[in-house]
């Protein structure tokens, strides 16, 4: 990675721009799948953000540009499993803005979080794909960066 850009944990002061590159990704994940998968508002997702960080349900971290721009993030939680022996992460949101992915970013930035987990006794970092050829390079850096297949599939329902 470049010596350009810095990563520090994020802070609720965070959240506004946090948040702006949050629509970024699911603008991207929409458009990439051609369905409005997503419902995304700046304020609301802003003042979530900042209460998930007050009360520390949610861990972000933001990579700058030399300048203070903002060029990436991941978010982090914590979560509980029997099958997962313990405490593990789940990375809900990993981003790089386009005009700064393929310099190391995006490693940086999970080497940070795997840094954290460990810090914290997790016992693993998950996170989930989607299985469409659309997200084959996503899944190949998560492959790259040591992450395996464990099965199964991400499903929801709305309550």
């Amino acid at each position: 990675m470049s010596t350009e850009f810095t990563v520090q944990k994020a802070t609720a002061s965070d959240a506004p721009e946090v948040a702006e590159m949050v629509g970024e990704l699911l603008a991207e994940i929409m458009n990439a799948i051609g369905i409005q998968a997503f419902n995304f508002d700046l304020a609301e997702t802003t003042s979530r953000l900042t209460d998930f960080l007050n009360q520390e349900k949610y861990f972000v971290f933001v990579s700058r540009s030399a300048s203070g721009n903002p060029a990436g993030f991941i978010a982090l939680y914590e979560s509980y499993a029997l099958y997962a022996e313990g405490a593990f992460g789940t990375i809900p949101e990993l981003y790089v803005r386009p005009e700064h992915r393929a310099n190391g970013l995006g490693l940086h930035l999970v080497s940070k979080a795997k840094a954290f987990g460990s810090s914290r006794g997790w016992t693993r970092l998950e996170v989930t794909t989607p299985p469409l050829p659309q997200f084959d390079r996503t899944l190949a850096f998560y492959e790259r960066e040591g992450f395996a297949i464990s099965g199964g599939r991400k499903l929801k329902v709305s309550l």
